[in-house]
């Protein structure tokens, strides 16, 4: 098929480049020509593993081309994809701006499409048949995360331009892929949701991904832009609940982790998504929560659930740190080295990274802070200031006097712990995503801290 991607973030980039991996004929369309030229010399601007070999495959093959040209695009194209950001503002709302954007310029293009049809209409001999709606005809979809009811506003603005046209339809097909293992997720993804006005229109969609054979479940266009919103609400839920219960866990000299593992081992539950530590993350779970409350009590309905999953989310970086200042009361001068930037393992994605609120809480009571991310200090440097970046994880702890694991990259599992021990000032750990076994650090001579499994010093 031939398919128009809006947008080459996370979403639009990933998910032009597999349509393309699929035999499809794909333009991807940003704005910002500084990320098109780089693209088209395959330079990517994020971080992903296999994205780039994936991009340079399909671009050699010209499967996979980069423009800003998004007339041309639409006008070669039958399926159209919005792929561009969706922020949400301080009060919840979901910042629609960019959806507006692209569907008005995808109606404009649409219009001189369909005017220059109709001008070589004209031109022919008046026996020529009809044209039919196909030769015309686009299919928008919505595959950034957006609230239940943007699928008719893309419409309306389309339909503003094309007055009593039929000469499209909008469609949800939301996304699921998870930063890190984005590509595999599209390859393989454990299921593809399509909400279409018409099961013709749906089984159109359903050719596209045929080749994945994953299950595909067809609904209305409100029930997929929700599903996405309940399905992201529903895993934060999960992660706030086991943090608050490694809360309780900490009061009465539990162990958190085979609390995790008890629970997790009944199937209507399941072992995922309840590993306790810092909290969630990243670009989705906070501002799909917020935009999904937001919606609620616009609709009448007050979730308080979800507010409560938010506030214990909100209150990790602190009760982390309060962990810290349970054995340095005095914290001014200390040096700490913070392993891990990124909001979670193979990204380097800071948006809501909890190191952010940790380093500057710590930074607030006189702290030095020394830290390594293997990918992300790029993108930290921007957002942090005052803080040593070092070239590795053992120079990050060199005279150090705790050292914090805040991202659990799988490097920082294999550290040679041994050799840190003997660059620190003293040998205390304070593991906030519970990596390490305790028993073993305390035999290799560390003072260990985690979440959820047993109670803090009280003093020095």
């Amino acid at each position: 098929m031939n398919i128009c991607v809006i947008g080459t973030g996370y979403v639009g980039l990933v998910t032009g480049t597999v349509f393309a991996e699929l035999g499809n004929d794909v333009i991807c369309v940003d704005k910002i020509v500084e990320k098109v030229e780089k693209l088209n010399n395959n330079v990517m601007p994020i971080y992903e593993p296999g994205l780039e070999e994936l991009v340079t495959r399909n671009r050699s093959e010209n499967r996979l081309t980069f423009t800003t040209d998004l007339k041309s695009a639409v006008k070669n194209s039958e399926i159209i994809f919005i792929c561009v950001n969706t922020p949400t503002m301080n009060i919840g709302k979901t910042d629609l701006a960019y959806v507006k954007a692209a569907a008005d310029e995808i109606a404009v293009a649409m219009n001189e499409n369909k005017t220059a049809v109709n001008n070589e209409d004209a031109n022919e001999a008046p026996v020529r048949t009809k044209r039919r709606k196909s030769d015309i005809y686009k299919i928008i979809v919505n595959k950034s995360t957006v609230p239940v009811g943007t699928g008719d506003l893309v419409g309306k603005i389309i339909s503003r331009r094309n007055p009593q046209s039929e000469d499209f339809d909008v469609v949800s097909n939301p996304e699921f892929l998870r930063e890190g293992s984005a590509v595999a997720d599209a390859l393989n993804p454990d299921r593809i949701i399509i909400g279409a006005p018409t099961k013709q229109v749906a089984f159109r969609l359903l050719e596209l991904y045929s080749s994945l054979e994953a299950p595909m479940i067809i609904t209305d266009v409100y029930s997929a832009e929700i599903i996405k919103y309940a399905s992201n609400a529903f895993l934060a839920t999960k992660i706030s609940f086991i943090n608050a219960i490694a809360n309780i866990c900490e009061k009465v000299d539990a162990n958190v982790s085979d609390v995790a593992r008890g629970i997790g081992a009944d199937p209507r539950i399941g072992k995922t998504f309840l590993n306790p530590g810092l909290g969630f993350g990243g670009s989705c779970f906070p501002k799909d929560l917020k935009s999904l409350v937001y919606t609620s009590t616009k609709m009448g309905y007050d979730f308080n659930l979800l507010k409560d999953v938010q506030d214990i989310n909100d209150s990790r970086a602190a009760h982390f740190v309060e962990m810290v200042k349970s054995r340095f009361p005095d914290m001014n001068g200390k040096t700490f080295a913070v392993l891990g930037l990124a909001f979670k393992p193979n990204t380097d994605d800071m948006r809501e990274a909890k190191s952010l609120e940790v380093i500057k809480i710590l930074m607030s009571h006189g702290a030095k802070i020394r830290t390594f991310d293997p990918v992300a200090m790029p993108a930290a440097k921007k957002l942090l200031n005052g803080v040593t970046y070092s070239q590795n994880a053992y120079e990050a702890c060199e005279g150090a006097d705790g050292m914090m694991l805040i991202t659990e990259w799988r490097e920082f599992k294999q550290l040679n712990l041994g050799r840190i021990k003997n660059f620190m000032k003293k040998p205390i750990i304070f593991d906030g995503r519970n990596i390490y076994d305790p028993v073993r650090k305390k035999r290799l001579g560390f003072e260990y801290y985690s979440i959820g499994r047993g109670k803090w010093p009280k003093s020095s």
